[in-house]
């Protein structure tokens, strides 16, 4: 999942039907009061980029990897969180996720 690597950045205003949409960092958002978003990177880390102080981006790190044949990840916080998610869309421009519970 190559393509799945890099910064993406949340486009809230395009979620729909349960599922997050998320655009490549540098991409010509709205104007919005912060904007979360999220990193897969080659390695197996992962960074969750939460809306911190003064709506600048706070990272927290964590780990992905692979959990399904259907394009499911499994995220794990540095926290211990874990969380599913579902790749449902993927392209150079555009990120669909479905967001799941523990696995």
């Amino acid at each position: 999942m190559t393509e799945l690597c890099g910064r993406w950045v949340h486009s809230f205003e395009e979620d729909h039907d349960g599922i997050r949409v998320y655009r490549p960092a540098g991409y010509d958002f709205p104007r919005a009061r912060g904007r979360d978003g999220i990193e897969f990177r080659p390695d197996g880390s992962y960074v969750d980029w939460a809306i911190g102080r003064g709506d600048a981006g706070e990272a927290r790190d964590g780990t992905w990897e692979s959990s399904t044949e259907n394009g499911g990840l499994e995220v794990t916080t540095a926290a211990g969180e874990h969380r599913v998610v579902r790749v449902v869309r993927i392209d150079k421009d555009r990120l669909e996720l479905e967001v799941g519970g523990p696995p």
